[in-house]
């Protein structure tokens, strides 16, 4: 037997029950903070509002992210077809791993922002996030501009994503798109 072959078919078919959740919840939370971002740079009424919300969401996002990157880990992930160009293995890979950074950066760099301005980091009444950098005006420009840049590389990243997903569920029809939008029997490991 062909051991790629056997090991092909041993592999999960689907992504586990907690990756699928965590997928599809953060990915409407990265959403949502993607268009809360571009409203709170907008907004000057609703400002506050927004800036209340980005951070508990942001903070959230990187709870999730750690915990996502952990069962990415200790999870296997199914196979990619076998038919599947070299470049586009590489581009999936790839663009994963830029998401799983992104999201472990942004609110990270979010939290330093916020650090660096002097700025209490209120997570709800009661409750502050501690300094993780001291305050400094060069810290504040510095990750401020970083949040932003990285802001509009995720935003990028998702799109590629999304389309990637959409052309593998309404073009490819193979088992890319299922492997994250369904469950299925898990494989019987030999």
């Amino acid at each position: 037997m062909n051991t790629n072959k056997g090991m092909r078919e041993h592999a999960p078919q689907h992504f586990n029950t907690l990756a699928r959740s965590l997928h599809w919840l953060m990915a409407a939370m990265i959403l949502a903070m993607l268009f809360i971002g571009a409203a709170m740079m907008t907004s000057l009424h609703h400002r506050i509002w927004l800036i209340d919300l980005h951070r508990p969401l942001g903070i959230a996002i990187l709870l999730l992210a750690v915990i996502r990157l952990a069962n990415r880990v200790f999870s296997r992930p199914p196979p990619l077809p076998a038919d599947l160009p070299v470049w586009q293995v590489f581009a999936a890979k790839a663009s994963h791993w830029v998401l799983y950074a992104l999201m472990l950066t942004m609110p990270l760099l979010g939290w330093a922002q916020l650090s660096a301005a002097g700025v209490p980091i209120v997570m709800f009444d009661g409750f502050n996030l501690p300094p993780v950098v001291p305050a400094s005006p060069a810290v504040y420009a510095w990750c401020h501009d970083a949040h932003r840049l990285l802001a509009r590389v995720l935003f990028a990243v998702v799109l590629v994503h999304l389309s990637a997903a959409l052309v593998h569920a309404w073009i490819y029809r193979d088992a890319v798109f299922a492997s994250m939008a369904k469950g299925g029997k898990p494989s019987q490991e030999p």
